[in-house]
């Protein structure tokens, strides 16, 4: 009989290891918050010792943010995320969703609603007025994610290439760019810039018509039928399309990389497709473009560096960049509190994971320009967090430094409708 994936939990012999890993248990200290009791606690849902109505084991699955910053440091190899997701699946089965996530997840599933909403929202953007009323209180904080999923690249802090040399790269494989949600809205600068740099890398970068939402909101909420719709979705739209499938939301590529869950068809040649951009940058070198006089901190995406294993391939694409001071944020494994829609649901706990951040960044010595990470939801909620303490420091996305890299050498130059705005 299928256990639905809590089997994947079977390993774990409550040692610890996964104690200081977890962002939770460190806000809160309470050991219900920690992987190690959240297994237990899963345990006894699994065998009918706890009923999924329980208040308190919701209350503490709930606040996990499904970061999976426990997995590495676990020597018995526990899939965590894989139990979690069940535990998840069970307590939606028996209690339904609640009714704030029930209306996010029902806007995502939806192209003909998240489409126009987050169009309006880029607009409203770009009258500035995000920005100007950014704070620390919950409007504000909503503001300043908003204001926050504009670039914080300057071109006026580049210096101009003395000479540039212009060549063909070499012809690699065919790539088709995964235009997301989100990413294709309010982030649809870092999609043109996936496309640029790859395109200079020497990949042919090819459109692929209906798709949509990759579901990993809908899976991470427990709502695996939606999730299991959207990826079936995009699982066709992708078929036969191209040799690769590029990412560059980190939380749409690892569940997309782990939507086949046994499946032989469809959904398990698209995951076989799947890479990271930082990946096929790191793998065509990449070529090298101007100097860019900028301090940059990275801080890993948690589902780019727990749940996918990917961590040099984003320092490797920014190495390639002339002159960027590169350092890793000190706790950069950690997570910044995004978690999708955690941020909305769980507002207080996501503050207190964020808070801790940002106290990383401000206490840097020197301090960074850039915080650079490769994920929507972080991007918009460290920028959020920088503008509520008052931080003069922007927010971007990898690739972002590269595509201004290669426009300062000559290599290309953006038409007005890639600026952001």
């Amino acid at each position: 009989m299928t256990r639905g994936g809590f089997e994947a939990l079977d390993s774990c012999v409550h040692c610890g290891f996964c104690l200081p890993a977890c962002p939770t248990y460190l806000a809160t200290g309470d050991e219900n918050d920690s992987p190690r009791g959240r297994i237990l606690l899963m345990r006894a849902l699994e065998r009918g010792e706890l009923a999924p109505d329980d208040p308190a084991l919701r209350e503490h699955l709930d606040r996990c943010l499904g970061c999976r910053g426990c997995e590495p440091v676990c020597p018995a190899g526990v899939g965590y995320g894989h139990g979690l997701e069940a535990a998840r699946e069970a307590l939606t089965r028996a209690n339904g969703l609640p009714l704030r996530a029930r209306l996010l997840l029902g806007v995502f599933r939806r192209q003909a609603w998240w489409r126009p909403l987050f169009t309006l929202a880029r607009w409203f953007r770009g009258t500035g007025l995000p920005g100007a009323v950014a704070g620390g209180g919950r409007f504000g904080f909503a503001m300043g994610m908003l204001a926050s999923s504009r670039t914080g690249v300057s071109l006026r802090r580049a210096k101009s290439p003395s000479h540039t040399e212009h060549h063909t790269p070499s012809r690699l494989p065919t790539v088709a760019l995964f235009s997301g949600c989100v990413m294709d809205t309010l982030f649809r600068r870092v999609n043109q810039a996936t496309r640029r740099t790859l395109e200079t890398n020497g990949y042919r970068v090819v459109d692929v018509p209906g798709q949509t939402c990759c579901g990993a909101l809908h899976q991470h909420a427990g709502d695996s039928v939606g999730a299991a719709g959207l990826v079936a979705r995009n699982a066709a739209a992708f078929s036969e399309r191209s040799d690769v499938v590029v990412m560059n939301s980190a939380g749409c590529g690892a569940h997309l990389r782990s939507a086949a869950h046994g499946d032989l068809g469809p959904r398990a040649e698209l995951a076989d497709r799947i890479r990271d951009v930082s990946e096929l940058l790191a793998d065509a070198g990449p070529r090298p473009g101007a100097p860019l006089d900028l301090r940059v901190a990275y801080d890993a995406p948690c589902h780019l560096e727990h749940a996918q294993g990917v961590s040099e391939p984003p320092l490797k694409v920014m190495s390639a960049i002339p002159g960027l001071d590169i350092a890793r944020l000190p706790g950069s494994e950690r997570c910044c509190g995004s978690a999708g829609i955690y941020s909305l649901l769980q507002p207080e706990m996501s503050r207190a994971v964020l808070n801790d951040k940002i106290e990383e960044i401000a206490q840097a010595n020197p301090r960074p320009d850039l915080v650079v990470t490769g994920n929507p939801g972080c991007l918009m909620q460290i920028g959020a967090g920088l503008r509520a303490a008052r931080l003069p420091i922007g927010v971007a996305h990898p690739v972002e430094l590269l595509d201004l890299s290669y426009q300062q050498a000559g290599f290309y130059n953006p038409t007005p409708a890639d600026r952001p705005s």
